[in-house]
């Protein structure tokens, strides 16, 4: 198929807006180094090089291949260019960029939260928003399928990357899960520059990418010669020329791009040897026109760049390999130490007269170009990226008063959870229409299976369950359509919270709200943990159901047991972390995490609950609105304290029976014994921290946080006994809100095989050891105890 060409006229604006990016983002990241006064800390050169080998990529995109619909999650060390390109398009202001990397500046790393102009997906921790791109992708595909796309075309989900991080293995994880469900609508564009942080990149690899892509169904498009060179292969002598570049080793041809043309003459000449044509090729350019053929490599090159993204015609995903030189045009250009450089005052200073830029004039957006500036605007004004309507949204869904569930006199939180689902499932409300589940092979275990019985698995196409076709007899029905609403994943749970980042995200990416519900392995969230905190930090609003919690999978043994993920729950921002003890908890809480969100940012958030499989007695009660505030603020007395209590204990989650038994021994030797319920220690910690900021900022203001209320009636001198399947620290803190003294009891070492009972008495938070701790608060002993079994 013949390449289209781009007219000479697009082509000499693109380059000349090109030139304005590379001087705009090399200007910020000097304006940040050398001329802001007071900046501290790290210099930033790493961006000024990884921007350049960019520059003509991002320009080739952004002002021209790009429509409106396309996402994009840019290189994290590119950022600076990105900020040029969005200042160009007037999205972003001249303050901003003068206070790149300071407070309330331009982001180091592009951030949809903390950017004005307009971010896609927030990038920094590497790789995950390459892998975030083609989960984008996907859920763009579960939207269209179920008819929310509404008069949108289907947008490409494009990375750029590179080549370094392509070793991040979450990226690897990705391309499987995206061969397995048929990925559409992604580009991947690597910038090979064959240069990381600390060395060059190992000979062949774009072989090893090639390959691999192939193998997952993808297109592979290499750009490596720019124009230049291949004109210069035309010529007597070019071919021997080509083969030279070709066999040239990465370190070698780095070294040469920041030595010169010089350099490159005497080794070309001397691997060649004296061969007419090949001699006479080189004789006809100078040491700097040398320079400039063997810099211009193809992603350096417009018309080659262009060449390569409007040949694409369909929707299977690519990669494209582009050639580039870290720093290219900049005078570390090469050098294995560029992710440090950092031109100098006297260097930039040669390269702004260079450039035609006047003193005082470097932030004027056409500065230096000989374009008229009127045809430069109308250019930029109709480029289609640049358009209105990119930033998108979608109505708040209702969600019921209340969540119903088949109740019975003994349950787990877990087997609650796929009660609640299992009732969603049954209605027709809009607000069960917009759920979609998703799991890391682990559906069934995790008590989904009622709620894919109902509602299906999501394929672009019909599959019907060979089980069941052939009759043979099973619980589950595994069919899957477009209209399902499960996705199922495969066992690596960085891909499940880079899904559910996807997921949401969708108001903003495809205007169509999704309430994505994920299910893990408690202990697992470790695993995946860089991209919870990734999708967290893009406000990306979904709900964690992780299962079981603590060392209550007690035969499992410590692989299945959990000790920090409740400490984890409180320090993830983004994530609203609760743990119930009781399946009536549980249902209000996930009423209130559905409203949380789909708040406004700044206001919701992604909502963590730490379930059980551990069967327990369930309290008879009425849900008032009272009781189901108190839930979602965090706690609740269970049994409110005495005027004269001496000791109080506070739980959370499945260690309530123990809870519960050892307040009620604690009773007969102790006057007025509380037991408070905590269902989220998160809630609480943060409702405080809150409180007494405002205090501190506010003079006079005496509002209290509802854990200050409800520890207020306690007497100076009463003692708290806290208790999890978990870390203690978790709420060890409590003493500290009003000076009370603490025994925290909790989990602190890996876990083995066992029954519940003999694990929570070999950990001590059993009934006795809750017992032995009010003893050491109140100094006297308790009388009753519980009787060994």
């Amino acid at each position: 198929m013949a390449k289209p060409s781009a007219s000479s006229d697009r082509l000499d604006i693109l380059n000349a807006l090109t030139r304005k990016v590379l001087w705009l983002s090399s200007w910020t990241i000097h304006h940040a180094n050398h001329i802001r006064p007071n900046i501290d800390g790290l210099k930033v050169g790493g961006h000024q090089a990884s921007s350049a080998s960019l520059a003509t990529i991002m320009s080739a995109l952004y002002f021209s291949v790009l429509r409106p619909e396309d996402r994009v999650a840019v290189k994290p060390h590119a950022s600076p260019v990105f900020h040029a390109i969005q200042y160009l398009f007037g999205r972003q202001s001249r303050e901003k960029l003068e206070n790149f990397r300071g407070f309330k500046g331009a982001q180091s790393y592009p951030s949809r939260t903390k950017d004005v102009d307009d971010v896609d997906f927030s990038t920094g921790s590497v790789g995950l928003g390459v892998a975030q791109t083609l989960f984008s992708s996907l859920v763009q595909d579960y939207v269209q399928a179920h008819g929310w796309m509404k008069d949108r075309r289907e947008g490409r989900m494009i990375a750029l990357v590179g080549d370094a991080e392509m070793d991040e293995g979450n990226i690897f994880e990705a391309l499987a899960e995206g061969w397995k469900h048929g990925l559409r609508n992604t580009w991947w564009i690597v910038d090979y520059n064959r240069q990381s942080l600390d060395a060059v990149v190992r000979e062949g690899l774009w072989e090893k990418f090639e390959t691999m892509f192939r193998n997952f169904g993808w297109d592979v498009v290499i750009v490596k010669y720019g124009r230049l060179m291949r004109e210069a292969f035309a010529e007597p002598g070019g071919e021997a020329l080509r083969r030279w570049i070709d066999n040239c080793p990465n370190a070698l041809y780095a070294a040469l791009c920041f030595q010169g043309g010089a350099a490159f003459r005497k080794h070309i000449q001397d691997d060649i040897g004296d061969q007419g044509d090949v001699t006479r090729l080189l004789d006809r350019r100078s040491d700097d026109e040398l320079l400039a053929l063997m810099s211009n490599l193809g992603g350096h090159d417009m018309a080659s760049m262009l060449e390569a993204f409007e040949s694409i015609d369909h929707d299977r995903p690519v990669c494209f390999i582009a050639y580039t030189i870290k720093g290219v045009g900049l005078p570390f250009q090469g050098h294995k130490d560029n992710h440090a450089g950092l031109m100098t005052v006297a260097q930039m200073e040669r390269w702004r007269a260079q450039q035609n830029i006047r003193p005082g004039h470097e932030w004027d957006k056409f500065e230096g170009l000989k374009q008229d500036t009127a045809m430069l605007e109308s250019f930029l004004a109709s480029v289609p990226f640049n358009r209105d309507g990119r930033r998108l949204s979608d109505a708040v869904l209702d969600v019921p008063g209340r969540l119903t569930f088949t109740a019975a006199a003994q349950m787990s939180t877990q087997q609650g959870f796929g009660l609640i689902l299992n009732d969603l499932a049954r209605s027709d409300s809009a607000m069960a229409s917009r759920i979609v589940t998703s799991s890391p092979d682990v559906t069934v275990s995790t008590n989904l299976g009622a709620w894919v019985n109902r509602r299906g698995l999501f394929a672009r196409a019909e599959k019907a369950d060979l089980f069941r076709s052939e009759k043979i007899p099973s619980t589950f029905n595994w069919a899957a359509s477009p209209k399902g609403q499960h996705i199922e994943l495969g066992i690596a749970e960085m891909n499940l919270f880079i899904m559910a980042s996807a997921l949401g995200l969708s108001h903003a990416i495809n205007g169509a709200r999704l309430l994505p519900i994920v299910t893990l392995y408690d202990p697992f969230i470790e695993r995946g943990l860089d991209a919870l905190n990734y999708a967290c930090y893009q406000d990306a609003r979904f709900m964690v159901v992780a299962t079981p919690s603590g060392v209550t999978l007690a035969p499992e043994g410590g692989a299945h047991q959990s000790i920090a993920t409740p400490l984890i729950g409180m320090a993830q921002d983004g994530l609203s972390s609760f743990e119930p003890a009781f399946v009536d908890e549980l249902a209000a809480i996930m009423k209130w995490g559905f409203a949380h969100m789909q708040a406004a940012p700044g206001e919701g958030g992604s909502v963590y609950l730490r379930l059980s499989t551990r069967t327990i007695d369930q309290p008879q009660r009425i849900m008032s609105p009272e009781l189901e505030a108190d839930i979602a603020a965090g706690a609740y007395w269970l049994r409110k304290p005495g005027p004269n209590a001496e000791v109080i204990v506070a739980y959370t989650g499945a260690v309530a029976p123990e809870a519960i038994e050892a307040t009620g021994l604690i009773g007969e030797s102790r006057r007025d014994v509380g037991l408070l319920a905590i269902t989220s220690a998160d809630r609480l910690h943060a409702g405080w921290t809150a409180a007494r900021s405002l205090r501190r900022h506010r003079r006079g203001v005496q509002h209290l946080s509802h854990v200050e209320q409800l520890l207020a009636p306690l007497p100076r001198d009463c003692g708290i006994v806290t208790v999890i399947d978990g870390h203690p620290a978790t709420l060890g803190w409590l003493g500290s809100v009003r000076g009370h003294r603490v025994e925290a009891l909790g989990v602190e070492k890996f876990g083995q095989t066992g029954t519940i009972d003999d694990l929570y008495r070999h950990n001590g938070m059993d009934a006795n050891a809750i017992i032995d701790a009010a003893e050491s608060l109140t100094g006297a002993p308790v009388r009753h105890r519980k009787m060994a079994v």
